[in-house]
């Protein structure tokens, strides 16, 4: 069978260079986790060499299975905000990296069972338009904000202060600094090199250029190298499973029964949430980005990336890296024209081979000034979704500012999606508008509620 039948390339108004192009275009803006990730669960006790291999095989295989199986041009990662949570959230808890992986391996098989249950579709489809798409809307701007922040245009207002004028008065403790974010230094090369990308990029789109996004970042990449703010990879071969990284250390080395405890229950309600809302809104997101959505905002066939996403889930656990799924970066792709799963095999397929080129990849976490471009103008596409939302009304407009506020300001997609569905029920009583709360809607309200009252918010 041809990639045009098995994909449906020709029906989804794709071709197979362009969902070749979506594919590599969406690799590269997920690279930068073969680096990030392992380097993140350093501090959780994990070996990075042992790390970054299983970060590279869940991202290989999930991308692979969502493109063969799901048929989406979605790439799937572990995911930033749930490692930093398994890193240093969990740290004051005092339990062990295992434990920590068998609450993944927990919250995957959990996922699992109410997907094929159907109950996660149930709960995806109970969830008000305008709500949906203020999702998409505010993983718009926390992309944008990611892609500012990494290439320096913004930049933390701590940054280049003494040490002392963070402390609190009398205490070794820092505080919050008075002004939370500042602009960067726009005298900086990578700085100018950002700016610089963004205004190639812009001129490629206003020109309809196919693969804007993409030869963006190229361009971008090729001229901090011109310039020599590239980094030269320590070396380009190196054999997977193999000395320091070999995969045994950390592999099927989860702790199950140590998680099972009453008193761990705020983390596995918490790990639970995260990643089924972080899929929620990223599908849904995603799926607004490349006009998936149906007439009700729901994305047709849900059923099959969210499996994916609990597989990757209970992979993640077993092979030894954190909570993965769907990954929003993957809306690059899908603004490069990626449709189908071709796009997905293809962004599967170069994770795989970069297992056997990790020294040649890690210089793409220093390439941080190509990549954050296509952040910004990806997110500053996804924000038009908020047209969509009914703003005039405001039992929806209050609980998607909520959610959108809230994912941006504090840097967490879950702290937004969990504040949104919390307060669209609640709005709804206000109103006095009862009847359109839907018992799913107020399922997701009070599990929501739960996170916190009882997770561990971050």
């Amino acid at each position: 069978m041809s990639l045009e039948r098995w994909f449906g390339i020709a029906a989804a108004g794709s071709s197979v260079r362009t969902e070749v192009l979506g594919g590599v275009t969406t690799f590269v803006t997920m690279a930068y986790i073969i680096v990030v990730n392992p380097a993140i669960l350093a501090f959780a006790g994990l070996p990075v060499g042992a790390s970054t291999v299983a970060t590279v095989l869940v991202a290989a295989g999930g991308s692979l299975l969502m493109g063969l199986y799901a048929k989406r041009p979605i790439g799937v990662a572990p995911y930033m905000g749930e490692n930093a949570f398994i890193a240093f959230g969990l740290a004051t808890l005092g339990i062990s990296w295992q434990q920590r992986l068998g609450a993944v391996f927990l919250g995957g098989l959990l996922f699992l069972l109410i997907t094929l249950l159907g109950v996660r579709r149930w709960l995806a489809e109970s969830i008000s338009p305008s709500l949906k798409y203020s999702f998409a809307a505010g993983i718009g701007l926390f992309l944008a904000l990611i892609g500012l922040y990494e290439g320096g245009v913004v930049d933390s207002a701590a940054s280049g202060m003494p040490v002392a004028a963070l402390l609190a008065p009398g205490t070794d403790l820092l505080r919050s600094p008075d002004v939370p974010l500042k602009l960067g230094n726009l005298r900086e090369p990578t700085v100018l090199l950002v700016l610089f990308g963004l205004l190639v990029t812009v001129a490629l789109l206003l020109r309809r250029v196919r693969g804007a996004v993409f030869l963006g970042i190229a361009a971008t990449a090729g001229a901090g190298y011109l310039f020599g703010l590239g980094t030269a990879p320590a070396g380009v071969f190196a054999l997977p499973f193999r000395g320091e990284y070999d995969l045994s250390p950390i592999a099927f080395q989860l702790d199950i029964a140590g998680v099972l405890r009453l008193e761990l229950f705020p983390v596995l309600l918490t790990l639970f949430l995260m990643g089924f809302l972080d899929t929620l809104g990223t599908l849904l997101a995603v799926g607004a980005a490349g006009n998936l959505l149906d007439e009700k905002g729901n994305l047709p066939g849900i059923e099959r990336p969210m499996v994916v996403d609990a597989v990757a889930c209970v992979a993640s656990g077993l092979l030894g890296t954190s909570t993965s799924g769907a990954f929003i970066e993957s809306a690059t792709g899908i603004r490069e024209g990626a449709r189908t799963g071709l796009a997905a095999v293809v962004t599967g397929g170069l994770f795989a081979l970069s297992l056997f080129f990790l020294p040649l990849v890690a210089p793409l976490q220093q390439m941080r000034y190509a990549y954050s471009p296509a952040l910004v103008i990806v997110g500053l596409l996804m924000v038009t979704t908020i047209r969509r939302v009914e703003l005039d009304d405001l039992t929806e407009a209050v609980p998607a500012f909520l959610t959108i506020t809230l994912m941006v300001f504090t840097y967490n997609i879950a702290n937004g999606l969990t504040a949104g569905l919390v307060a669209w029920p609640a709005v709804k009583l206000l109103a006095g508008r009862w009847r359109e709360i839907g018992p799913g809607a107020l399922v997701l309200g009070l599990a929501c509620l739960a996170y916190y009252l009882f997770g561990l918010p971050h």
